[in-house]
């Protein structure tokens, strides 16, 4: 990103720093920086210490693998949730999008990412093979695939119906609602509402072919 000489190294060193971040562009990242200039020292030392802090204290939970500062994280704690089922997502955000529209009370696992060949991510750089070794558990009695309605959700969802469908679990993908394209995280709580309710079944003998 070309700077200016008029820009002071470490106003630029900080400009770049928020421009590596997903979604700000070159305008949004110089706006920070000079928001983070011109706020006091006391808000600047604790967007620092929340930065460090989230690196530092946060770790993936042992059984469902999402984002968490307690290990076993706060869902798979919770005795009110049903073991019954697991819905299985590609990223933490989209717990928390799932969450939000209050249609689950099961389980999650999270995946951290989908296959995608043309970069070079197969099954064995996802969190499968922990997902299939929580399906030793007999309680376990359906599968929801939450998957994104792209080429890489639709290449996921493909081999986890076929790798899960020998072990007799039920399991069902999210579908009416969400556009194909779309992301999970994304969507508003009615389309994830719409989605996780009309969910179907995937036949598990297609899915072994």
């Amino acid at each position: 990103m070309q700077r200016s000489a008029a820009t002071a190294p470490t106003i630029a060193r900080l400009i770049d720093a928020f421009h590596r971040l997903p979604g700000i562009g070159p305008k949004s990242a110089q706006r920070l920086a000079y928001h983070v200039l011109r706020a006091p020292r006391s808000e600047a030392e604790a967007l620092a210490e929340a930065l460090l802090d989230v690196k530092d204290s946060t770790r993936l939970c042992g059984l469902c693998q999402n984002i968490t500062d307690a290990d076993p994280c706060a869902i798979c704690m919770d005795p009110q949730r049903s073991d019954a089922t697991i819905c299985v997502v590609e990223e933490p955000l989209d717990v928390a999008a799932i969450e939000r529209a209050g249609v689950h009370r099961g389980r999650y696992h999270v995946l951290h990412g989908a296959i995608s060949p043309m970069d070079g991510v197969g099954p064995e750089d996802l969190k499968v093979r922990e997902l299939l070794g929580r399906l030793g558990d007999t309680s376990v009695e359906e599968i929801i695939l939450a998957m994104n309605p792209n080429l890489e959700g639709e290449a996921t969802a493909a081999y986890l119906s076929r790798v899960i469908g020998a072990m007799g679990v039920r399991i069902t993908r999210i579908a009416h609602g969400l556009p194909v394209g779309a992301d999970v995280e994304y969507a508003d709580e009615r389309t994830l509402r719409a989605a996780m309710t009309h969910r179907v079944e995937i036949d598990r003998q297609a899915g072994a072919d």
